[in-house]
């Protein structure tokens, strides 16, 4: 794979990094940060944010034609001590944790009748995952889901999107101050659903959060991951893991945004592409805000191309605006096989499409071990060595 992009930061080099994003994080949106979807203009995809997303597949999400006329079965099923409540629009809790930054998230929190919130009381330490199964049963949905993770407690969480329809949704990660959050999201949709969401994670002071994106279903899957720090201390470790068929959209949008000092942040997508007409998006933004003193941040998208007819588009954005910071750097790398792989396999009696199979369990190895979930895992494995069938 060619490197596309690769500069590491220290305090002495910020200014050249910053000269070198692409664009910068505060002007690429066409409009602020809102709660109320009138404040965004219907996008038309000349707009940066939107230039890559086939707006006609989103069956109405963007424009306002779409109105909640589906069914979506939720079953939370949680450990001893967490709670699980149905709360109305106006708790303390609902968008705290950040803002709807476009129209569809908007739409989303204008539409949803009542919200959920899951709560891990304090130091709480969970030994089982709480898990969060979401089945599309035809038809449009909007949603709100705040999990509260209080001050030193320490969770696994499982979001598992299956079934077909159409979906909007924000959901909202409240990290408590010294708390650790791991969250696995799976978008094992069907092939003609459509789920646009937007993810905020506000990291309390020396607190974890671990986001753990995976997608393989859907016509159109478009998520936005946004991380704030409360405090200083904080870290973030965003994973993602992605395999785009023929015809399919799947589109990652990053949000790092440093403000508090001495927080660290790790970015690491992996994509697999295969099939006529299979786009995959990664956009990758990392804002070290003045106050961000102490900052050290990186993060990497790395594409692996399998067949003709597919496209990648992948940007990875730095901004930084003081020279104070531990380390800053980005990286973005697109290919097919790796010839050297190949031929050391074969030479050792592999044959060719068991190579390409092994090639392809490699490159996203590192990412699936990192889940920690063991039947997520195994599922994930059977999930790629499916698609693989189809493609080497």
């Amino acid at each position: 794979m060619a490197e596309a992009q690769n500069i590491p930061a220290g305090s002495t080099t910020a200014g050249a990094i910053a000269v070198a994003a692409e664009s910068t994080v505060a002007t690429r949106m066409s409009a602020p940060p809102s709660f109320d979807v009138a404040d965004f203009p219907v996008p038309h995809g000349r707009e940066e944010e939107w230039r890559f997303t086939p707006l006609a597949r989103l069956k109405g999400l963007h424009d306002g034609t779409a109105v909640a006329n589906g069914t979506m079965k939720a079953q939370i099923d949680a450990p001893e001590g967490v709670t699980v409540e149905s709360v109305e629009r106006g708790d303390a809790r609902i968008g705290k944790a950040g803002t709807p930054v476009d129209r569809i998230a908007a739409q989303a929190f204008s539409s949803f009748a009542k919200a959920t919130v899951v709560t891990v009381p304090k130091e709480a330490v969970l030994t089982e995952p709480v898990r969060v199964s979401l089945h599309g049963e035809g038809g449009t949905t909007f949603g709100h889901t705040v999990f509260d993770v209080q001050a030193f407690a320490e969770a696994v969480i499982v979001i598992d999107h299956t079934g077909d329809g159409v979906r909007a949704a924000n959901v909202d990660f409240l990290v408590g101050d010294g708390a650790k959050l791991t969250v696995v999201s799976v978008q094992d949709w069907d092939d003609t659903a459509v789920h646009c969401s937007q993810h905020n994670a506000l990291v309390g002071r020396d607190a974890t959060f671990k986001s753990i994106i995976v997608t393989f279903g859907g016509d159109v899957v478009r998520l936005h991951p946004r991380v704030n720090y409360a405090g200083p201390g904080g870290e973030a470790e965003l994973l993602g893991l992605y395999f785009t068929d023929a015809g399919q959209h799947q589109e990652h949008r990053l949000l790092v945004d440093h403000k508090a000092p001495h927080c660290k942040s790790h970015v690491v997508y992996k994509g697999a592409l295969q099939g006529e007409g299979a786009h995959a998006v990664w956009i990758g933004d990392v804002l070290i805000e003045k106050t961000a003193e102490g900052t050290d941040t990186y993060e990497m998208n790395r594409n692996l191309v399998l067949t003709d007819g597919a496209r990648v588009d992948s940007v990875p954005n730095l901004e930084i605006e003081t020279g104070e910071i531990v380390g800053a750097g980005h990286a973005s790398a697109t290919g097919r096989f790796d010839d050297e792989q190949l031929f050391y396999l074969q030479s050792r009696g592999i044959p060719a499409d068991e190579a390409r199979r092994l090639v392809v369990r490699g490159f996203f190895a590192e990412l699936v071990q990192q889940i920690g979930v063991d039947d997520i895992e195994e599922r994930l494995l059977a999930k790629i060595e499916n698609e693989l069938q189809g493609s080497v």
